[in-house]
């Protein structure tokens, strides 16, 4: 599995979104990209999740369609719930976009398994930014297909840097690649040192499982 974006821009009505900018992630590596708050590093993200066509510059996806392999976690205005709905209704609608079974009593286990039982009748918006993020990464990498998560600007709810990047790490220990869009977040306070927005040279991303491990888990992908 593996995601290269080759100079992707990204341009909108009223101008450029994002300069051109090269990355390249692969199963069980863990890719930090920091951009300037505003749209253009969620832009990066939806074009490498194959929901925006770039300006110029090509991004390829090795293992399948884009929109099915990669999931782009918690995207202002694109992915991310409805803050009015409760946790429960919103668990529920996501396991069903997984084509996972989303009945009350599925979406009760669901719960059950991630330890957010207490939370299910509680306001999205009023739910623990760690536990946001937990929850809808794990139900981002639920769904079948997937090999590449994005999690966008996940620092835009919290301050606490470990709590998000160590998250990032444990899906890519398990053979994921992994992207984090940080917009908010000094680079200076960044855990690893970051691919940059606007940039064609980045630094390699962290590898965080063996190459043996992001086979298997792309395997075993393929075969759900």
């Amino acid at each position: 599995m593996r995601v290269q974006a080759d100079r992707v821009s990204v341009t909108g009505p009223h101008g450029t979104l994002l300069s051109p900018t090269s990355l390249t992630v692969s199963g069980g590596e863990l890719a930090i990209v920091h951009g300037e708050p505003g749209v253009g590093v969620t832009a990066f993200g939806l074009a490498l999740a194959g929901r925006l066509k770039p300006a110029t510059g090509t991004v390829t996806v090795e293992g399948g369609d884009p929109h099915k392999v990669v999931a782009i976690v918690d995207s202002p205005g694109v992915s991310e719930p409805d803050g009015a709905l409760s946790l429960q209704v919103v668990v529920g609608e996501e396991l069903e976009l997984a084509k996972r079974p989303a009945n009350k009593a599925a979406v009760a286990s669901w719960l059950a398994e991630h330890d957010a039982a207490a939370f299910a009748t509680t306001r999205f918006e009023n739910i623990e930014p760690v536990t946001r993020t937990r929850l809808l990464t794990a139900l981002a990498a639920n769904r079948e297909g997937v090999g590449v998560l994005v999690l966008d600007t996940p620092d835009r709810h919290t301050s606490d840097v470990d709590s998000w990047a160590r998250l990032a790490r444990e899906h890519a220990e398990r053979g994921l690649a992994v992207i984090v869009l940080t917009a908010t977040t000094p680079v200076s306070a960044l855990p690893e040192k970051p691919a940059l927005c606007g940039a064609l040279e980045q630094p390699d991303p962290v590898r965080c499982a063996p190459v043996e491990t992001a086979e298997i888990e792309e395997t075993s992908g393929d075969q759900e």
